[in-house]
């Protein structure tokens, strides 16, 4: 081998030695792992919208590995898997941030929401920022968009011409089985109604049988459950406007730089848009499908319902971790 080639192989051997132990990125970055644990299934609206949305959007510096059915992590332990670097991403819920801060509890209570063009405004408002530090601070946990999950109605088995619902009065006497935690028996009460706990898989049966007068669900579950063949009537009530929140590891986003940042944010953004536009179309597709099977549907006096409620909610002990005149910024975005 001639001193000239030999020289060449020596420098070619130690330009690969240099750069296998080369730092990460030096030559070209590695994408970043987002693992995102969910209990719902990969057909729910949410787990579709980030699928199809969310992760085609960050797969040029991202790898998006979502888990369903709470197969990675156990359900209600997402966010401490996060804060704890053993999660990268989850769909966390207000109730859920709750128990950390009882301050989210605001946005568990009835007639907060008023429909999710209202939720986009609450949570894209300033009036939004010390919540979101709060959880970032406290829990290293970012909160990217909100996302729609629908809303709640009563469901009643008797006809409209025996108990036509316009107010919280007429709700008076009525067992509606809510689910047993206090603050849905809360909400049954402060609705008019005498709530009925009960498990959800007994509600079919008591329905038919007339344990109870009625239920309260978002329409899909109304049909999933086939609740409108024991039923005859749906006041839309709207008392809660259901969400979720897409969540992601504080460390995680502050190792991105402002390009990919911007754009994880605005692929969040565009995938809870696009599982809101679905859910509210499948919603309005609901309406003819349940007024096709016999149900009388129909919209009560929702600003009495609005008032009554939210009256209730703020002289229980539920206010007493909302921020002082948070609610009333929040009602006046809806106007």
């Amino acid at each position: 081998m001639t001193v000239a080639r030999r020289s060449f192989t020596v420098s070619a051997i130690a330009l690969v030695g240099a750069l296998a132990f080369a730092p990460q990125g030096a030559i070209a970055q590695d994408k970043v792992t987002l693992r995102l644990s969910t209990p719902a299934s990969e057909t729910d609206q949410r787990s579709i919208a980030m699928a199809e949305v969310f992760g085609p959007a960050v797969a040029d510096f991202a790898n998006y590995e979502p888990h369903y059915n709470s197969s990675l992590i156990a359900q209600g332990s997402e966010l401490e898997a996060i804060a704890t670097g053993d999660l990268d991403m989850s769909i966390t819920s207000a109730q859920e941030l709750a128990t950390f801060f009882p301050m989210f509890s605001i946005f568990t209570a009835g007639y907060v929401h008023q429909d999710a063009d209202h939720q986009v405004a609450v949570f894209n408002d300033p009036l939004m920022e010390p919540f979101k530090q709060k959880v970032e601070d406290e829990l290293g946990v970012k909160l990217l968009a909100v996302m729609y999950l629908g809303e709640r109605h009563v469901n009643l088995r008797m006809p409209r011409s025996e108990r036509d619902v316009q107010t919280p009065e007429d709700l008076s006497g009525v067992n509606l089985r809510m689910p047993g935690t206090d603050a849905w028996q809360f909400l049954g009460r402060a609705l008019g109604a005498n709530p009925t706990p009960m498990a959800f898989t007994e509600v079919y049966t008591a329905l038919q049988t007339g344990s109870v007068d009625g239920q309260d669900n978002p329409l899909p579950t109304v049909v999933d459950a086939k609740f409108y063949e024991v039923t005859e009537q749906i006041a839309l009530t709207r008392h809660l406007v259901d969400l979720n929140y897409i969540a992601i590891s504080k460390e995680i986003w502050d190792g991105l730089d402002e390009t990919q940042q911007a754009q994880l944010q605005q692929a969040a953004t565009d995938a809870a848009s696009a599982g809101r536009e679905a859910q509210l179309a499948k919603e309005a597709e609901l309406v003819s499908f349940l007024e096709e099977q016999g149900l009388e549907l129909y919209e009560p006096d929702l600003e009495a319902f609005r008032e009554h409620v939210q009256a209730q909610y703020l002289e229980s002990d539920f206010a007493a971790d909302w921020p002082e005149g948070v609610l009333e910024q929040i009602n006046a975005l809806a106007e």
